[in-house]
């Protein structure tokens, strides 16, 4: 089978719009400007969380806690047994689980702040993409009724004319799903 190709080839860099460039760049310097303030708690919680979630931690473990198996089994000849029991290994496990468990939760928190803040930006950006529409909408209809074209014959076109009220929106929501 050939590799596919897209039907259209993708923008060169230079193909992008102003804005777009614009746009792209806004959110690299935020991100630049959020992960040069984070605090030091929270930069070594997503270090730690970041080595912990590789393969490299993987094979670590495996070597470390593999080692300890097979000299406390008495597999490896010349050492002596300093765990036979194990009750080290998973005292020592537990406590490692305890610590990675919480790093992993304070970063979940922080990618949880995170996309709650580009909720809120789409949101926002939806709204106001609504509040514009809505505005063509009425501007489009004014221009064919001067052009003799009968737009609000469609009973849509009056729905769409409509301002959209987030607030009234969230209330039908919360009542849809407070009634089932």
């Amino acid at each position: 089978m050939e590799n596919a190709t897209p039907t259209l080839p993708p923008p060169q860099p230079d193909d992008l719009n102003s804005a777009l460039r614009r746009n792209i760049q806004a959110l690299e310097d935020r991100r630049r400007h959020e992960a040069a303030t984070a605090s030091t708690e929270a930069r070594i919680a997503e270090a730690i969380t970041r080595f912990t979630g590789s393969m490299r931690f993987v094979y670590l473990h495996l070597a470390l806690y593999g080692s300890w198996i097979l000299v406390n089994l008495g597999l490896v000849p010349g050492l002596p047994r300093f765990d036979p029991t194990f009750v080290v290994l998973a005292m020592a496990a537990s406590v490692e689980a305890i610590f990675l468990s919480t790093f992993v939760l304070i970063s979940q928190n922080r990618m949880a702040a995170a996309a709650d803040k580009r909720a809120d930006l789409d949101l926002h950006i939806s709204l106001l993409t609504e509040h514009e529409l809505t505005r063509l909408v009425a501007l489009v209809t004014a221009l064919a009724e001067q052009a003799g074209v009968k737009a609000n014959a469609d009973p849509e076109i009056g729905e769409i004319k409509k301002d959209v009220a987030p607030e009234a929106v969230l209330d039908e929501i919360e009542t849809k799903r407070g009634a089932s």
